[in-house]
């Protein structure tokens, strides 16, 4: 796995682009990786609605729960399904609408500065072994191709919108994770 630097993208990945992006502040670098959790609908996998929202196709008479997310205009970097397969909706030099009202080390805005991943999961659901294996590759890959990411500044949502979010959740391992990395 590595990342193309012309294209910011993950080479060999499927690539669905998300309207859910747009340009950084000028002159930002890269310091956060933000760690979510997603499923659609709520703790049930597969499919692709997942796509759907973050392409601003989700119908909202497919079910009850998208009726409430149907309108969001949300997006990650990339998502990492429960089988380890990633997909890429936003290449990174653009910014993903992943974080919302945020904070890290005392700079607001987490979307300007970060890298937004989303695993298929819920918050006390354990998380698959091929997904902590693409995770860490990737974020070893995110952290060559973009040497002011370090391994240091890798956080969950819940780091940077306490009370408000809680993913990735308690049954993500930050330890085996961590491990992972080289």
């Amino acid at each position: 796995m590595r990342v193309d630097p012309a294209s910011h993208r993950v080479v060999g990945v499927r690539y669905i682009p998300s309207p859910n992006q747009d340009e950084r502040p000028m002159d930002t670098q890269l310091s956060l990786i933000v760690i979510h959790n997603i499923s659609l609908p709520p703790d049930e996998f597969g499919g692709s609605y997942i796509e759907q929202l973050f392409t601003n196709q989700l119908d909202p008479n497919e079910h009850s729960y998208f009726k409430k997310i149907a309108d969001k205009k949300v997006s990650a970097h990339v998502l990492i399904r429960r089988n380890g397969e990633l997909l890429q909706f936003v290449p990174f030099n653009k910014r993903a609408w992943h974080a919302g009202e945020s904070n890290y080390k005392g700079r607001s805005r987490a979307n300007d500065f970060s890298i937004g991943i989303e695993l298929e999961g819920a918050d006390e659901t354990p998380y698959e072994p091929e997904q902590y294996a693409v995770l860490a590759t990737l974020v070893d890959c995110l952290r060559i191709a973009y040497l002011s990411l370090s391994k240091e500044d890798i956080v969950g949502h819940s780091d940077i919108a306490p009370g408000r979010k809680s993913d990735p959740g308690l049954a993500f391992n930050w330890k085996k994770f961590r491990d992972l990395l080289a």
